[in-house]
């Protein structure tokens, strides 16, 4: 007859398996840019050239964790509510921390803000400085690296990968964002995106090969909606804005040509990988649903104008940067859906989030997969961890 400490053996034993099998998948793997950095960037400060060290100021994390976290944003990113959907602490940065190193416990999120897809040489031989030379590939070889610290074979690495849920980015953004920025034409910079586009195969097929059993890829945002380019191109009479929204629309044209080409590459890599749950992420449209409606999703003050910045029809000005000692923030975050004018509000990112996870914006549903996703209401997730 069992002892009562074998049968609360026991019941602890299906308590953490029901756990774990509700959360789906026990640990998360990041890459990407600024969109899913929690750290890295303001880890590696010291060898970014100086660029974006505005983020390690207020009001940078105001919202939620009432002091900056290397998050461009003023609280909480996509990646974030992901890893409290699924009963996870928030991952931490891999770069900067021995105890990262040395631990995967829930997840390592690689991701670093203004990286690319492409390399630094790409951008180089066409004349376009970046901030930073942690590109995806550079990302993914850190990751490399580090496997042996969590893992003592390839069949224990290739297990611990196939359990965790992989997300890629959103990156390659920046891969566009710097060279228009540096003043290349879009009819130029359409040239990178089959480049950008292989670059992200090669690399999801890589970590399939690690082991990954859940990759979700995020497409490009409606850049086009972005108070930076509304800035840099405001004035101009070549420029056609959409009527709907605002937004400019050879600009969303060009994000639209973007995720259209991912798409069809995912869909070969299905074909190959059957046994691999790859998703697109359709953050354009989640993310276009409050550029049409702002007000229905509380962006009372709008969708277009930043909350934090350096003043202008969109408040934004690229020499006076949110944190600046000129620059100036409004008092209710959560009512614009745009942060600094290249990064949107963690009520945005909410959004998206609910769109993506819980709702349609995925091929196929993440909910699908993950169908006991534990989705707490966004009020009691008001503390950070």
């Amino acid at each position: 007859m069992a002892t009562s400490s074998t049968l609360f053996l026991v019941l602890m034993m299906s308590l953490t398996c029901n756990l774990y099998s509700n959360a789906c998948y026990p640990s998360i793997i990041s890459f990407g840019d600024s969109l899913a950095d929690t750290g890295n960037a303001k880890q590696l400060a010291t060898t970014v050239n100086g660029q974006g060290l505005h983020i390690l100021f207020p009001p940078y994390g105001e919202t939620f964790f009432h002091t900056p976290t290397g998050r461009c944003s003023n609280g909480r990113l996509i990646i974030d509510f992901v890893a409290e959907s699924l009963g996870l602490p928030l991952i931490p940065p891999s770069q900067g921390s021995k105890e990262n190193v040395t631990g995967f416990g829930q997840g390592l999120n690689y991701a670093v803000a203004s990286a690319t897809v492409l390399d630094s040489s790409f951008f180089e031989a066409r004349g376009v400085d970046i901030p930073t030379n942690a590109s995806l590939g550079v990302q993914l070889g850190w990751f490399k690296e580090s496997l042996p610290s969590f893992c003592s074979s390839f069949s224990d690495c290739k297990h611990l990968v196939g359990q965790s849920l992989v997300l890629m980015g959103e990156i390659g953004g920046n891969d566009y964002n710097h060279a228009l920025i540096a003043g290349k034409s879009i009819d130029e910079v359409e040239t990178y995106v089959p480049y950008v586009i292989n670059t992200i195969a090669i690399v999801v097929n890589e970590l399939i090969e690690l082991g990954a059993a859940t990759i979700v890829i995020p497409g490009n945002l409606p850049i086009g909606c972005s108070a930076a380019y509304l800035t840099m191109f405001y004035g101009s009479n070549k420029i056609q804005y959409d009527n709907s929204t605002g937004c400019i629309i050879m600009l969303n044209k060009f994000a639209e040509y973007h995720n259209e080409l991912l798409q069809k590459k995912l869909n070969q890599i299905r074909e190959l990988h059957p046994e691999v749950n790859i998703l697109y992420a359709d953050y354009y449209n989640a993310a276009m649903q409050f550029f049409l409606s702002p007000k229905k999703y509380g962006f009372t003050n709008g969708a277009l104008k930043s909350c934090c910045g350096g003043g202008g029809p969109f408040n934004y000005n690229p020499s006076i940067e949110c944190a600046d000692q000129f620059s100036t923030t409004c008092a209710q975050p959560d009512t614009y859906a745009n942060w600094d004018g290249l990064h949107l509000t963690e009520a945005a990112y909410r959004v998206i989030f609910k769109s993506i996870f819980e709702g349609p914006y995925t091929t196929p549903m993440f909910k699908s997969l993950c169908p006991n996703l534990m989705l707490p209401s966004i009020e009691a997730l008001s503390s950070p961890i």
